[in-house]
C-alpha cells in the first residue's frame, strides 16, 4: 500500500524462486529497491546490489541500488525516515498516481520458458477488487470476519483477494505449510478459505485416510458417507432435489462424520474459493453434500485474476461460472477461451511482441485455454490449448481432466499424463508421503521400504489402477491411459518441477523423469 501511494511499481518475487529467478526478474523489470521479509532472501537479492561499480557492471545485468531486510529492522528504519516526510507530499503523490499507472508488474509462474512480467494497472486491481466484493466474498469480507490464505502473496490471486478482504474491512491469515494444514484451521477459525485444489486434495484424502487407517467402524462407515454426500450434492442440480430416504441418510452421516469433517476446518467455515487450476467435480460434489461450499473460479496473471467466478445461488460444478462484472468472456472458433474487461492487463513488460501475440484483432486476450459458454453463460474449462498431446495415431488428448481426477486418489500426490506422438496414453504417477505411511501399516509393510521398493506392488498397483479406470471411464478408448509409472519421488517446487501455485512443469518433469517416461514406452 506505501508502495502504491508513493507511485511507485511492485515487482513480487515468490519466496521458493530460484537465485536465477529472482535475477531475471531483478534485470528485467529494472528494479531498483529490493525488501526482504527474511534474512535468506536478503541475502540472495544483495547478490545483484552493485553500489560505486555502476560503470563496469555488465550491460543488461541485474542491479539493485540497495536492499532492505525486514529481519534487519528495515522497517522501524522506514518508519523514522518516513517521519521527515511531509503529509503534503504525500498527498501530492496520491492525487499524482493516475488508475492507467502501473501498479505491479507480476511475473507468470513459467510452466514453460522464462517468466513475463504483466504489467498490471492501477485500474486493473481496481476492477478485480470491485468484481470480488460484489460476488459472495463481499458477504463475508466484513469486519469481523477471518480469511485464511494458502498462496503466497506474491500470486495474483492472493493479492487479488487481499485486497477486497482488505477494502470489504475482514482480517486475514496467511499460511504455506502443507503439513500443519488442521492445526491451521483451528487457530484462524477462517469464515472463508482460499486455496490451490491441491489443499482441499489433502484435506478429503487426510480425512479419508484417518477414517480407514483408525480400522472398525470408520472405515466401514465413511465410504457409504462419502457416496451419500456425493448422492446428495447432485441431487441438489436436479429439478426434484434430494429425495427423503437420501435427506435421512445424509443427517445420519452429518452427525457420524461431516460434522466432524467441519470442526476440522475450524467450525466458522461459510465458504472457500479454489483457484490456480482445476478441482476435480466429484471432489466438489463431495464437500457440498457435506456442507462445505467450494467456489471455482477462472482468470490467470495477465487477467488480475478472476475473470469468471461461481456463487449461489448459480454455482454450477463442473463450470468456473460466469464472467465477473465489467468483463466479457467469447470461445474462438478453434475453441479458445478469449477475454476482455477491466482486468485484463495492458500487456507484457519489454515484451512487445508477446504482447501484439497476445490479443486479437478486436483486443480480445487469447488465454491458451480451451473451454465452452453453456446456455447459462457458465464458463467450462476443456483443456489446455499447448498442452495438447498428440499420439502417433494424431488423436488429441487434453491431459487436465485426467490428471484431476487422478490426483483426487487419496495415495496419488502428483500424475502427469505423457503421450506426444507415442501409440498410447502413459502417465507418471506420485505418491502420497502421508497417506502412504497408513497404507504400509495396513498392508503390514514396514516403514523403511522405499517407494521405489514399491512400485512393483501388486496391492498398491491395483489401487492405483482403480484410480485409473476412473479416469478412463470419462473419456474414449483411445484416449484412457494404457500404462503407468510409479515414480520414485514426489515432483517438487524446489527441483522447478511444481509452479508455487502447484502446477506441473510438463517440460523440467519430462527432463527429470526421462527415463521413466522412457520405460512406459518400452516393450517390457
Amino acid at each position: 500500500f506505501a508502495i502504491m501511494a508513493a507511485g511507485a511499481v511492485s515487482v513480487p518475487i515468490y519466496p521458493s524462486s530460484s537465485t536465477s529467478q529472482c535475477e531475471w526478474i531483478v534485470q528485467d523489470s529494472g528494479a531498483k529497491i529490493g525488501i526482504a521479509e527474511k534474512s535468506g532472501h536478503a541475502t540472495r537479492l544483495r547478490t545483484f546490489v552493485h553500489e560505486g561499480q555502476k560503470g563496469s557492471v555488465e550491460a543488461g545485468a541485474a542491479q539493485l541500488d540497495r536492499v532492505l531486510s525486514f529481519s534487519e529492522g528495515a522497517v522501524d528504519q522506514l518508519i523514522k525516515d518516513g517521519k521527515d516526510i511531509d503529509d503534503a507530499r504525500v498527498e501530492e503523490r496520491i492525487a499524482a498516481t493516475k488508475s492507467s499507472d502501473v501498479a505491479s508488474i507480476v511475473y507468470t509462474s513459467g510452466t514453460t520458458g522464462r517468466p513475463k512480467g504483466c504489467r498490471l494497472l492501477h485500474s486493473n486491481w481496481l476492477g478485480e477488487a470491485r468484481a470480488i466484493l460484489t460476488n459472495p466474498i463481499g458477504g463475508i469480507a466484513v469486519e469481523g470476519n477471518r480469511a485464511l490464505t494458502f498462496l503466497p502473496l506474491a500470486h495474483v490471486l492472493a493479492h487479488a483477494v487481499s485486497l477486497a478482504v482488505t477494502l470489504g474491512g475482514a482480517s486475514q491469515s496467511h499460511w504455506s505449510e502443507m503439513s500443519t494444514l488442521v492445526p491451521e484451521f483451528s487457530r484462524a477459525e477462517p469464515h472463508i478459505i482460499l486455496g490451490v485444489p491441491r489443499i482441499f486434495e489433502k484435506v478429503h484424502a487426510g480425512v479419508k485416510s484417518k477414517a480407514v487407517d483408525g480400522g472398525g467402524i470408520g472405515a466401514k462407515v465413511f465410504p457409504l458417507a462419502e457416496k451419500t454426500a456425493v448422492e446428495y450434492s447432485k441431487a441438489l442440480d436436479g429439478g426434484q432435489g434430494p429425495g427423503v430416504l437420501l435427506k435421512a441418510r445424509r443427517a445420519l452421516f452429518d452427525k457420524l462424520v461431516y460434522g466432524k469433517v467441519r470442526a476440522a476446518l475450524g467450525g466458522s467455515l461459510q465458504y472457500c474459493i479454489s483457484g490456480g487450476s482445476a478441482l476435480n467435480p466429484e471432489l466438489m460434489h463431495f464437500f457440498r453434500g457435506i456442507g462445505v461450499r467450494i467456489y471455482e473460479g477462472y482468470g490467470m496473471t495477465e487477467s488480475t485474476a478472476a475473470i469468471a467466478v461461481n456463487f449461489e445461488p448459480d454455482n454450477i460444478i463442473g463450470t468456473v461460472g460466469r464472467p465477473v462484472g465489467g468483463n466479457t468472456v467469447r470461445i474462438a472458433e478453434d475453441g479458445e477461451i478469449l477475454m476482455k474487461g477491466t482486468v485484463v492487463f495492458d500487456g507484457y513488460w519489454n515484451n512487445e511482441e508477446a504482447t501484439k501475440d497476445s490479443f486479437d484483432e478486436e483486443g480480445f486476450l487469447r488465454s491458451g485455454d480451451l473451454g465452452a459458454l453453456l446456455p447459462t453463460g457458465h464458463l467450462k474449462i476443456t483443456g489446455r490449448k499447448k498442452e495438447i498431446i498428440v499420439t502417433a495415431g494424431g488423436k488429441n488428448v487434453s491431459p487436465g481432466p485426467l490428471e484431476d481426477i487422478l490426483r483426487a486418489a487419496p495415495l496419488i500426490s502428483q500424475a502427469m499424463v505423457v503421450g506426444d506422438n507415442e501409440k498410447f496414453i502413459g502417465s507418471l504417477i506420485t505418491l502420497d508421503e502421508e497417506a502412504l505411511v497408513g497404507w504400509k501399516k495396513r498392508n503390514g509393510i514396514a516403514e523403511h521400504v522405499t517407494v521405489k521398493e514399491l512400485a512393483k506392488n501388486p496391492v498398491l498397483r491395483t489401487e492405483i489402477q482403480d484410480a485409473i479406470n476412473e479416469a478412463n471411464d470419462t473419456v474414449s478408448h483411445s484416449e484412457g491411459i494404457k500404462k503407468f509409472r510409479i515414480c520414485a519421488r514426489d515432483f517438487t517446487e524446489e527441483d522447478g518441477e511444481m509452479s508455487p501455485s502447484m502446477k506441473v512443469k510438463r517440460f523440467v518433469v519430462s527432463q527429470h523423469f526421462a527415463d521413466d517416461i522412457a520405460w512406459i514406452y518400452s516393450s517390457k
